[in-house]
């Protein structure tokens, strides 16, 4: 379950600016920060986001403009992310996994699943919900260098918050091997590699703290 739980760790962190988008190097070790300027669009109705899953970037655009660009864990090869085109039909802050997460009795917090907790099961958070296809959404947790989730587009810290903020029920999402973005913006997005980043305490992960917010503005 040790890999499970770092599906889930909530971050914050730093990046560059370059091209109205991210830049940057590669974050390893532990992670480091991230932190991520998301630009806040003129028109939200013509917000579209880009997913390409072999460069495992987030694009969201308004046109040609660049309002975020962020590196993301997709599927794996026996548990893909969908390809197509979608749009986003539901949004929820503080979502809760209803598979995989805790068994809570007293000050005990064990790793289980939502059938087979021995107490009050409560699951792993994925903050900032952002849900395209039945099962299948944007969230918060970890990001390494390899496709890592069970089909659910992971977000870094601050770049999922900042992602809710940018998108609403109704954005369009094109997700696809590439995006004509790799060619361009894609190279100045920041690597990350959360591959060894210690698991999270689970007294923390089944409260509210596991819910983190950036601490400056959401949109510049």
């Amino acid at each position: 379950m040790r890999t499970l739980s770092r599906n889930f760790l909530l971050v914050a962190g730093a990046i560059l600016s370059l091209t109205g988008c991210e830049t940057g190097r590669l974050l390893t070790g532990g992670g480091g920060p991230y932190h991520v300027v998301a630009h806040r669009p003129n028109d939200p109705s013509a917000v579209r986001v880009r997913v390409s899953l072999a460069k495992q970037n987030v694009y969201v655009m308004e046109g040609d403009r660049c309002l975020m660009a962020v590196a993301c864990s997709v599927g794996l090869a026996n548990k893909p992310t969908p390809r197509g085109s979608f749009t986003i039909y539901s949004k929820q802050e503080h979502k809760r996994s209803g598979s995989y997460g805790f068994s809570v009795n007293g000050n005990s917090v064990t790793p289980a699943t939502s059938g087979s907790a021995s107490g009050h099961y409560v699951g792993y958070p994925m903050g900032y919900w952002c849900e395209f296809a039945p099962g299948y959404g944007f969230h918060q947790g970890f990001v390494h260098p390899v496709p890592r989730t069970h089909g659910c587009i992971r977000l870094k810290g601050e770049a999922a918050p900042k992602f809710f903020a940018l998108v609403r029920v109704g954005t369009p999402v094109n997700i696809a091997t590439t995006q004509p973005e790799d060619a361009t913006i894609g190279a100045t997005v920041q690597r990350v590699d959360d591959s060894r980043t210690p698991d999270p305490d689970p007294h923390i992960m089944i409260s509210d703290a596991a819910f983190q917010r950036p601490t400056g503005q959401l949109l510049e």
